[in-house]
């Protein structure tokens, strides 16, 4: 069976009378449905075959298996594959064939050992590990639970509270923590590996050393009374953290299961549990992130060409401020030598001050250590002119929003840099063929637009003109890959992807608040979709300056669908200027902690009336529902127009951006993935209807307009927008 797909597993049976199944699936070994039923043939096979006393499994080149084949989980949501009952693998095959068997097994783990991967390693009677393996089960990040009887062994190897840990935070555990908590039995090397774990099993057959079922273990779980009281206090935790997911409180329920009524009353709820999850639009949004952050280097017309990546050895960096600073940080982080240049010494040592302490909070956490600290800051040198930047490959400005400073640095940059050198902007808004005027460099002119703190947020979004050599942008893709950013790359316009889909975000609040609705109960509901926060707490965070410049690009270039209110500037110009001057929608404490403030009421009002806007009665009683749409769906539009126009490349990069950019919540999907869940023709009648009421700012766009008339995915890639890359 394992010949219908490229994954598989092979059966060796040695002189000693050990059977040596190798799981074969790169790049991790994961068990797709091919190698799930190779596995089972070997497994039936060894225990069939006289010649064999006792079986290992392990993965090969290093790798024991990085779980369950994430690809045929579409296909199951898609209803194509269909698993006959839920439980099939993990009662009948898994436990009853694996488990249950008369010849002992033993998992030889290397490299990982994750989602079912961990669980197929569970059902053998030991586990032997190398010291650097990683264990874990993360199948929580997917929205969905371990499925193949993670939720009942974990426990009963190392306990309901560590395995609470381990499942409810998906984060993974080394060898040797695994070995310290009972859920590996032993410890080697990797050249000992797979002798180790036959010697082992041979032992568990002549009785020298325990034949253990994982799942009549219950030596780990405490009696039930207490179970219940921590398990009690683990959905509590949850309730607070993760209000709006339900599957970490399944998960609860499911070990619970198992805890009150044997573990195979768990495993047969488990099983239902996870057919429910998979077909749920949690686990459906998380699944599509997941795919889409692994998409979004993949450009056609770009990476499809077979261009390598040239070789970048030194960068250099203009400007020492928040944004050059984090960007010279994460750049050295990578080992990347970097030159940091700035117009006279203060400034300079400012800058180099900002990535130290990067830095030293990395040290203070426990992330970095002091050598690697020194080590690291070392590849940094500080400079004044241009006399180094004669061998740089790449070079990232990151100076004020001033277009004529700009264009004096690009100017200078052809002068000095090499040929080859690509000159890269961190601007934010401004349209890069305007930066790049007075140069004849347009080929090698791209966008490199990080996020603050540009060392720690995920995005980069890289920006080409139709000038822009394909090359060049190969070349930062493969330097965002070793920064550790998800690239997205978009098109050049004013916003670019990320800042132009979520201009109308503020501007929608505003306009509510004109008309009558409460700033404080907008940002309460924004949170509790999933935000980060809401409209008016990210003004205050960004600071009242930045906001009315970028708002003033928006108005110059999209002046028909530009909400126009003056609460800002009224507000600037009393010298609240957001969180910096401690005032703006919120006051600030001496914790910096927001809270309301009844004073905004007079700026509401003042600039109701110079825009002669009243009252609406409907907006004063706005529900949640309302609120959430009124805020994204401006959203939504402008994020079809960005796609319409060729701007991104497609919807998924948009979602990503959303998520990753702007913190929109990634159990959600992304911001045109959940719009398809609620479907183009609700949310174009709900634009509709308020254009007639509030005008052109919510009017729905052309593109939102022809997928509703057709009842399409806002997500399905159209001719028309791709004949524009």
């Amino acid at each position: 069976m394992g010949s219908r797909g490229k994954g598989r597993t092979v059966l060796e049976v040695g002189a000693d009378g050990v059977a040596l199944i190798t799981i074969i699936n790169p790049p991790v070994n994961s068990l797709s449905f091919d190698v799930l039923y190779s596995l089972k043939d070997n497994f039936e096979e060894a225990l069939r075959r006289n010649d064999v006393k006792a079986i290992v499994i392990t993965g090969a080149k290093g790798k024991f298996s990085g779980g369950f084949d994430i690809t045929a989980f579409g296909g199951l949501q898609g209803g194509q594959k269909d698993e006959s009952k839920p439980g099939l693998m993990s009662v009948e095959v898994i436990t009853d064939i694996f488990e249950g068997t008369s010849k002992p097994s033993v998992a030889a783990i290397d490299g990982l050992a994750l989602g079912g991967g961990l669980e197929v390693a569970m059902v053998c009677n030991a586990r032997i590990s190398t010291p650097n393996a990683q264990l874990g089960l993360p199948e929580l990040q997917l929205g969905l639970i371990p499925g193949f009887g993670g939720t009942q062994r974990l426990p009963r190897l190392v306990g309901i509270a560590k395995a609470l840990e381990m499942m409810l935070t998906s984060k993974p555990v080394k060898g040797q923590e695994a070995c310290d908590l009972g859920l590996v039995d032993a410890i080697v090397s990797p050249d000992q590996l797979v002798s180790t774990a036959r010697q082992w099993a041979l032992d568990i057959l002549e009785r020298r050393r325990p034949w253990v079922v994982t799942l009549h273990k219950t030596d780990k779980l405490e009696p039930l009374g207490e179970a219940r009281e921590m398990l009690k206090f683990a959905r509590a935790q949850v309730r607070k953290q993760a209000p709006n997911l339900k599957h970490p409180l399944v998960c609860i329920d499911v070990v619970e299961e198992g805890i009150a009524s044997g573990g195979r009353s768990g495993l047969w709820k488990e099983a239902e549990a996870f057919q429910v999850l998979l077909h749920s639009d949690t686990s459906k949004s998380l699944i599509h992130i997941f795919f889409a952050q692994r998409g979004t280097s993949k450009v056609p017309g770009v990476t499809d060409r077979g261009l390598v990546p040239r070789r970048v050895t030194k960068v250099a960096v203009i400007g020492g401020g928040l944004m050059g600073s984090g960007i010279a940080t994460a750049l050295i982080l990578s080992s990347y030598p970097v030159i940091l240049k700035e117009v006279n010494d203060k400034f300079l040592q400012a800058g180099i001050g900002r990535v130290r302490a990067n830095l030293q909070s990395r040290v203070k956490k426990g992330k970095m250590t002091q050598e690697k600290f020194e080590k690291t800051v070392s590849l940094l040198k500080g400079v004044l002119d241009y006399e180094s930047f004669k061998d740089v490959d790449i070079v990232i400005e990151a100076v004020i929003e001033k277009v004529s400073l700009k264009q004096q640095i690009f100017a200078d940059l052809e002068k000095y840099c090499p040929q080859h050198c690509i000159l890269a902007s961190n601007t934010s808004t401004i349209d890069l063929n305007l930066i790049g005027e007075k140069t004849k460099s347009h080929d090698r002119i791209i966008g490199a637009h990080f996020f603050s703190p540009a060392h720690v947020m995920p995005l980069l979004e890289i920006v080409r003109t139709n000038q822009t050599s394909p090359q060049v942008v190969v070349d930062l893709l493969e330097v965002g890959k070793k920064i550790k950013k998800t690239p997205i790359v978009v098109g050049n316009c004013t916003g670019f992807a990320v800042n132009r889909m979520f201009f109308p975000y503020t501007q929608a609040g505003l306009l509510l608040v004109e008309h009558g609705a409460d700033v404080y109960q907008i940002d309460r509901v924004i949170t509790k979709f999933g935000m980060p926060m809401g409209p008016f707490r990210l003004a205050d965070l960004v600071g009242f300056g930045v906001a009315i410049a970028t708002g003033m690009q928006f108005i110059k270039n999209f002046p028909e669908r530009t909400y126009k209110s003056m609460i800002i500037p009224l507000m600037q110009e009393d010298g609240r200027a957001g969180e910096s001057t401690r005032k703006g929608f919120y006051t600030y404490g001496d914790k910096r902690k927001a809270s309301p403030d009844p004073e905004l009421k007079k700026y509401i009002e003042k600039s109701r009336s110079i825009s002669g806007v009243s009252i609406d009665s409907k907006l004063l009683k706005l529900s949640e529902k309302d609120i959430v749409e009124m805020i994204f769906f401006p959203v939504v539009n402008e994020a079809c127009r960005v796609l319409a126009e060729g701007i991104a490349v497609k919807a998924a990069d948009l979602d990503i951006a959303a998520v990753m950019g702007m913190g929109f919540p990634p159990y959600r999907g992304g911001i045109l993935f959940w719009a398809d869940l609620l479907g183009s023709k609700y949310i174009y009648s709900r634009l509709e209807e308020w254009s007639n009421i509030y005008g052109e700012f919510f009017k729905p766009c052309a593109y939102l307009a022809e997928r509703a008339a057709k009842g399409a995915s806002l997500s399905a890639p159209s001719k028309q927008a791709n004949s524009r890359l």
